[in-house]
């Protein structure tokens, strides 16, 4: 819940900074052992500018992952791990490029390679990042659509949105069904983005910039397989 406070108080802050009327962050609630399915901010004023977008947008999860991250790798080091054995069952978490760069940081190895009994403290984070990857999709009015919008324009954005959507239902068929109820969602949400006020005027180098590492950032924690059943 930390990290994704910080998520949503990233883009409160941001909004706050620009003198936009935005709430402070809801927490949907949800079962344990996940206590909520993730927050949200609502934000009654009309967005400017696509600078202005962009800084929304990628705000939460630029701030979400700067603790997720080295919370990720602080709970890799109390991790512990075994040789990889072919009779294995359970559950087992997905992986992302960058649970696969900190793996290779701290036991010199891939994940792939062993079994690691992964501390809570590195699943909070795991999940942390899966709700950054999941926000940082460029569907709709996602935190990745914004990005979306602010880099590549209306039509670029409305291209990416459907592409991005089309392939969540062949995932989601092929390998997690997750990805299918998501694919409702978003759709239910809508693939659209609504343009900002002064639409066509350009990002600024700075904010480009940020823009692509938020591209960057969601290639590097997104899971295609968050959870698989081994038997």
């Amino acid at each position: 819940m930390s990290i994704l406070l910080v998520h949503e108080m990233g883009h409160y802050l941001t909004g706050r900074s620009h003198d936009l009327d935005v709430t402070l962050p809801y927490f949907i609630p949800a079962l344990p052992p996940l206590g909520t399915f993730g927050a949200f901010i609502k934000i009654r004023s009309p967005i400017m500018t696509r600078n202005m977008l962009l800084d929304i947008g990628a705000s939460g999860p630029l701030a979400g992952s700067m603790v997720a991250i080295p919370l990720l790798f602080v709970g890799l080091l109390y991790s512990e791990i075994t040789p990889l054995t072919k009779d294995a069952t359970g559950i087992t978490l997905g992986s992302s490029i960058i649970l696969e760069l900190l793996c290779l940081l701290r036991f010199g190895e891939f994940s792939f390679n062993a079994t690691i009994l992964l501390h809570p403290t590195a699943m909070a984070a795991m999940f942390g990042l899966f709700v950054t990857a999941m926000n940082l999709l460029p569907v709709g009015q996602l935190d990745g659509g914004h990005v979306a919008y602010a880099l590549f324009g209306p039509r670029g954005a409305r291209a990416i949105s459907l592409a991005c959507f089309a392939a969540l239902v062949p995932l989601g068929i092929l390998i997690w069904p997750g990805w299918l109820i998501f694919a409702l969602l978003v759709l239910f949400l809508g693939l659209s983005h609504p343009p900002p006020i002064y639409y066509h005027l350009p990002l600024n180098p700075r904010h480009r910039v940020i823009g692509w590492i938020a591209v960057i950032l969601f290639v590097l924690t997104f899971v295609p397989e968050p959870l698989k059943l081994v038997e």
